[in-house]
């Protein structure tokens, strides 16, 4: 079965620590207890600012790492998972990989 290990690679793990990696970011500058109370709302500006930094390091990432689609697909769908685990909303949660789908795209 040595020809299925070819398709594991030492990135896939790369792969999981740059999302919890992202999602540890995130949490620290904008916490989900914020995206979950709805009287306390940050200033579309700063969320703005936090998802830009954010999307500027995952294009960092993928132009020292070869990222194919299968790989786009997947580090978005590792980020998507590390943040509902963190407790974020569906709506705030599909935004963020929104964000980070498209800057990967370019």
């Amino acid at each position: 079965m040595k020809i299925f290990s070819f398709f594991k690679t030492a990135q896939a793990t790369d792969l999981k620590a740059v999302a919890r990696s992202l999602a540890d970011d995130l949490a620290k500058r904008y916490p989900p207890e914020l995206d979950n109370t709805p009287g306390k709302q940050v200033s579309i500006s700063r969320l703005t600012r936090i998802m830009e930094d954010l999307c500027q390091r995952v294009v960092e990432f993928q132009a020292t790492h070869k990222l194919g689609w299968i790989k786009k697909a997947k580090l978005a769908n590792h980020v998507k998972w590390e943040l509902k685990e963190r407790g974020y909303t569906k709506k705030f949660t599909d935004f963020a990989t929104e964000a980070i789908v498209v800057h990967l795209n370019k």
